[in-house]
Order: C-alpha cells, then sequence, then structure tokens
C-alpha cells in the first residue's frame, strides 16, 4: 500500500503536469488551425492557471464533504471532458472555455491528491509516499515540451489533448479500485464569501502576473488584476480572523514547521518555477534548436529527480530536514545559476550532465519540503493545509515566470531591442538569487524538525542507547 497509493496518485497528477506545459510548443499549430494568433492563444494559458486559482481554495472543502477519492475520480473525469472540448475546439473562444473547464479539473487533482496520500500513509512513511509523488511535478513539465513537439510534428495538435484519455480512464479505474475508502471528518460550514475573496486573489495574482509575463492583453490590465488580487487578499485575512469557521485558516501558520516549509519551499519555487520558461528559450532562441531538440535536452533532468527518489530518506534520516534542507536549497540554487554560463559553445553533452545533477539536487529539494509541510499537520487541518500549500505553489510559479520574463524585458530593452543569450544567463542569476533565499527560513528550525517523518532524532537516539555507558 505504501507504493500503490503514491502511484496511482501520480498517474493522474502527471497527466495533469504534462498538459500544463505540452501547449505551449504546439500555440502555433493550433491558432493557425483555429484561426487566431500565437499572442491571443496565450489567453488559453492565463485561463487554464485561473481555474486552478480559484477551484484549489475549495477543494479542502470538497474533499471532507464528499470524500476525498470520489472526488479526485471526478476531477479526472472533469479534466478528460476538458481534454476532449480542447480538442475539438473550433475557435478561441471554444478553446478558452475548454481549458477553463480542464483548469476546474487540475484544481481538484493536486490538493485532493495529497490529501489522499496524508490520510492513508504513516508519518513514517511520508518521504518515500512524497518521493513518489514529486516526479510527476519534476518529470511532467519536462516531458510537456518533448512530447508536444512530437505530437505535432509528426501527427496534429488535437492528440496533445487526446492522449490525456488512456491516462485518465487508467487513473479513473484505479482510484476506484485502489485507493483506500477515507473517513472525512464531520464536514464544515463552506465559506462562501472566504471563498470569494480567496478564490479573487488567487485568481487576480496568477492571471495579472500571467498577463504581464505573456501579453496576450495589455500590460496595464497585468498590473490592475494584481493589485486586485492583493487588495482580495488583504480582505481575506481579515475575513478569516473573524469568521468561525475560514475556507483557509491563517492559524496553520502558528505551526513552525508548516509556516517554515511553506515559506522556504515557494521562495525556491519562484526561481526554479522560472526554469522551463527560461531553458527551453534560451536553447531555441539563443542556440537555434528545434523545440523538439530542446525539450530533448532538458528532459534529462527528469532522469535525476527519478534516481533521488531511491536515496532521499536515506539522507534524510542521516542528516534530518533541517541540513538536507538549506544544502539542497544552496544546490539547487547554484545549478539553476550555472544555466547563465551556457552558449552555444557549451557541449551539449555537459549541459545534459548539469542539467541531470540539478533534478537530484530539485528531486531532493522538492520531496524533502513537501513531506516537512505536513509532519506536524493533524488529520483535520490535513484538508487545509494542502489547499494552502496548492494555491501559494501557483502563485509563487507565476511570480517566477513573470519575474523571469521582466528580466528579458528590461535587458533587452537595454541591449537596443534585441532579445539574446545576455538577456537569458541574467535572468538565470536573478531566480538563482531568489531561490537561494529559500535557506533563510529553515536557518531557524531546530535540528530535529520532523523527526517523526524523518526519522533522524529517532536514529540517534538509538545510536545513544546502543552505546556503552562510560562511568
Amino acid at each position: 500500500m505504501t507504493r500503490t497509493v503514491p502511484l496511482v496518485l501520480a498517474i493522474a497528477l502527471f497527466m495533469e503536469h504534462m498538459d500544463s506545459t505540452v501547449i505551449s510548443t504546439a500555440l502555433p499549430a493550433i491558432a493557425a488551425d483555429i484561426g487566431t494568433t500565437p499572442i491571443a492563444l496565450k489567453l488559453a494559458l492565463t485561463t487554464y492557471l485561473v481555474a486552478l486559482a480559484v477551484f484549489i481554495p475549495i477543494s479542502g472543502w470538497m474533499a471532507d464533504r464528499f470524500g476525498a477519492r470520489r472526488v479526485f475520480a471526478s476531477a479526472i473525469v472533469v479534466f478528460m471532458v476538458g481534454s476532449i472540448a480542447c480538442a475539438a475546439s473550433g475557435s478561441l473562444a471554444q478553446f478558452v472555455v475548454s481549458r477553463f473547464l480542464q483548469g476546474m479539473g487540475g484544481a481538484m487533482m493536486t490538493p485532493v491528491g495529497r490529501l489522499v496520500l496524508l490520510r492513508s500513509t504513516e508519518k513514517s512513511d511520508l518521504v518515500n509516499a512524497m518521493a513518489w509523488l514529486t516526479i510527476p511535478a519534476l518529470v511532467g513539465p519536462m516531458a510537456g515540451p518533448p512530447i508536444g513537439g512530437f505530437l505535432t510534428t509528426f501527427f496534429s495538435w488535437h492528440w496533445i489533448f487526446l492522449v490525456n484519455i488512456p491516462i485518465g480512464v487508467a487513473g479513473v479505474i484505479f482510484a476506484v479500485a485502489l485507493l483506500p475508502t477515507d473517513n472525512p471528518p464531520p464536514p464544515r460550514r463552506v465559506d462562501w464569501t472566504g471563498f470569494m475573496l480567496a478564490g479573487t486573489a488567487a485568481a487576480g495574482i496568477v492571471f495579472g502576473l500571467s498577463v504581464i509575463s505573456l501579453p496576450a492583453l495589455p500590460p496595464v490590465w497585468g498590473v490592475a488584476a494584481t493589485l486586485a488580487g492583493i487588495a482580495a487578499f488583504a480582505g481575506y485575512v481579515t475575513h478569516a480572523r473573524r469568521a468561525t469557521d475560514p475556507l483557509l485558516d491563517p492559524k496553520l501558520f502558528a505551526n513552525r514547521t508548516f509556516r517554515s516549509a511553506i515559506i522556504g519551499a515557494n521562495l525556491f519555487r519562484i526561481g526554479a518555477g522560472a526554469v522551463p520558461f527560461l531553458l527551453p528559450l534560451m536553447l531555441q532562441i539563443g542556440f537555434g534548436l528545434t523545440p523538439f531538440q530542446s525539450g530533448m535536452v532538458t528532459f534529462v533532468s527528469a532522469g535525476g529527480a527519478i534516481v533521488m527518489k531511491f536515496t532521499v530518506k536515506r539522507i534524510l534520516r542521516t542528516a534530518g530536514f533541517r541540513m538536507v534542507l538549506i544544502g539542497a536549497a544552496g544546490g539547487a540554487a547554484v545549478s539553476i545559476a550555472v544555466n547563465g554560463f551556457f552558449t552555444p559553445a557549451t557541449p551539449i553533452a555537459a549541459i545534459m550532465l548539469l542539467l541531470f545533477a540539478s533534478g537530484l539536487v530539485r528531486s531532493l529539494f522538492f520531496t524533502s519540503a513537501n513531506a516537512l509541510t505536513f509532519a506536524d499537520i493533524s488529520d483535520r487541518e490535513a484538508a487545509q493545509a494542502t489547499a494552502v500549500t496548492s494555491a501559494m505553489q501557483q502563485v509563487s510559479i507565476a511570480v517566477g515566470v513573470a519575474l523571469a520574463g521582466g528580466v528579458l524585458d528590461v535587458v533587452t530593452i537595454l541591449n537596443g531591442g534585441e532579445l539574446g543569450l545576455p538577456a537569458f544567463h541574467m535572468g538565470f542569476f536573478v531566480v538563482a538569487a531568489i531561490s537561494a533565499l529559500a535557506i533563510i527560513p529553515f536557518l531557524y528550525l531546530p535540528p530535529d524538525a520532523g523527526r517523526t517523518v524523518s526519522g533522524h532524532a529517532l536514529r540517534e537516539a538509538g545510536s545513544r542507547a546502543a552505546s556503552p555507558v562510560r562511568q
């Protein structure tokens, strides 16, 4: 059961994470086929992110009300219906609405999938379970571009959505047959005011930053949406402090372990989330590679992520969460900065070797951070914790992409309007520096933080007990 549950969940989560990036390589082909432009079609990318942001906050309540397994399986079905609608779209409006439907399903899959895992896994097995569950988030974005390029080049763009159907069917069958039936706590009354404020906050920030970084609309719209999202967030915090049973309870952040893990992981994700945006563009624009070739180069980092899965628990047991996360954040930040030294003269083999190493340290960081996030969370808090975690992930990734896009724009203007390697190099250096800030929250953790999950303190205690007592 230790591996069965995360592997079943990973099927659906891989489909979602891959789909979120696979469309990027097919934008020109889709635009030409439905009679629009690639710039206008970027609204579809933004619409998907907005749907995620709107519905993630209520995912925890849905799981408590209807059961996590039922909601998870239903979310896969909604995602598949959206995929079929995307493939059948004949206009920009139809495509945008279909992507929104996909986002509604995706919004439930990730947080509810984590919730199923938390409620069916002992704390001592959480690291291994999270290692399996982290793979889709690391492999999916890397697999998306080469798979999208291959299907669009040799078949048609419709298949990048239709390929979701057999994966989704398998996910539903396995979810119903193999996932445990959960016994959620008595459902809370839904906090509609909180839902409106939280959804507006997340959607406004994600939409605004996405428009700023991927200008499908005038940038002023993005700035206005971001400010509206920030105002809604402030309104939600005020509401949540007064509400009897808020949708997402800020009191979760009183837990030091949860707070440090969330802050550190999202600081790091701002940088790491920008890499799938910056690296393929640099390889294509700066190096002259095709989308398929660049995808095959970047995909090697997924190999590093998979290899790390087999050793992460042993590393945590030896060093503990605090030391591992400090070291992994620093090492991963350096690996992001190294991208800023790549040039067309750099051997592809050397680039792939460094990307493989980058996959190792990023996998170590994310698996450890995800496990630490829930190390001291009670079963009753789990639904809200997974929703908070997923919502903040979407915001941090949007911030990272917007920041990277802003750096590219500024350096391009300073260089006379030509987007070249110096802009990409500066982008990597900036996001690497922000990722390195993730070290700070972990410095304040005690050495035995999350010991029931890592086993680090337990091992030390066992060693002391086995040692002879000296007189």
